[in-house]
């Protein structure tokens, strides 16, 4: 595997994206397929409403054909695929449900975390087919823990948060494309470094894919990815941390993932226990913007502290 082989990879799926883009755009406006926006968020979202969403669709599509094209067949090369696909999965049956069945809550939240649940598991059982090492290492010293069977409940926590983390980032144009981007970037070299050939093909992929699919979702969006395409990243994203053994470094990688889930633990809890709201709006890039940022600014400044975490997350695993 070589720098040559994702640079195709990735070129092949940006493209692919970009080329599915006006094809799937037109069906998903036709099947009435339209973003609803909440009453309560900023009030410029309110003409946001209507616009088509489940385009993440474009993303996996694209992804999984460069995949296809690219990738060696190995067991991680199927781990990769049950993780991504399968999270999308789920992510689209409660985009299905919301938008086409006209059920506003989706998936109930017992069905979406059953939906993750399953998939999290069946990767687990491929992991132990494969004999993959149940020990996590600290990142930036020469310490490891083997955590035995303990490691799958790790796993499946890390499935959990980053599915989730990612798709609360899913709220403005442009902003999960961008992020999901630069942290697969990060990921796309350390792959190459641990010599796991599929997750970095994936990750090639998986760069090419949001890209493609930001030329219609920067600001002004054409359309939005959905739960589609944010738990299809986010279950992605998690696997390739798994198959990489950077369990641990995904929290820097992926620092602005993290900050968004934070936000919305933090203004729930606070909330239900002191009736006080700490941000005006979560997750916390709602709160830029009800500050007055402009919803390019908020982006673009989020697209930076992604691009340099991941490359802090990239200088750690170095050793640099």
């Amino acid at each position: 595997m070589d720098y040559t082989t994702t640079l195709w990879t990735m070129g092949v799926s940006f493209l692919l994206s970009v080329l599915l883009g006006p094809l799937c755009i037109p069906v998903l406006r036709r099947l009435k397929f339209g973003q609803q926006v909440r009453t309560e968020g900023p009030q410029s979202h309110q003409k946001k409403s209507g616009t088509p969403t489940m385009g993440g669709i474009i993303i996996l599509l694209s992804l999984t054909i460069a995949f296809l094209r690219f990738a060696d067949r190995g067991p991680e090369y199927w781990a990769l695929i049950v993780a991504c696909l399968g999270f999308g999965l789920v992510g689209f049956l409660d985009d299905y449900i919301k938008i086409a069945l006209k059920r506003s809550l989706g998936l109930t939240a017992k069905q979406k975390l059953l939906g993750q649940l399953l998939f999290s598991v069946v990767f687990c059982v491929m992991l132990y087919r494969m004999g993959h090492s149940t020990a996590i290492a600290v990142p930036g010293t020469g310490w490891s823990l083997d955590l035995g069977w303990g490691y799958y409940l790790f796993v499946i926590v890390i499935f959990f948060a980053a599915s989730n983390a990612v798709n609360f980032t899913d709220g403005l144009d442009g902003l999960l494309s961008g992020t999901s981007a630069v942290a697969f970037g990060a990921y796309t070299l350390i792959a190459l470094e641990a010599s796991q050939s599929e997750a970095a093909v994936f990750s090639a992929a998986m760069i090419g894919a949001v890209l493609g699919f930001l030329v219609y979702n920067a600001h002004p969006a054409k359309v939005f990815m959905g739960d589609t395409g944010s738990l299809g990243i986010g279950g992605g994203l998690a696997a390739v941390a798994i198959l990489t053994k950077t369990e641990l470094l995904l929290i820097l990688i992926g620092g602005v993932f993290v900050v968004e889930m934070l936000s919305v633990i933090i203004q729930v809890v606070s909330f239900k226990t002191r009736g006080k709201r700490v941000f005006k709006m979560s997750p916390i890039h709602h709160h830029f913007e009800l500050s007055g940022w402009s919803e390019w600014r908020v982006v673009t400044t989020f697209w930076l502290a992604g691009l340099v975490l991941a490359l802090a997350g990239f200088i750690l695993y170095k050793g640099i």
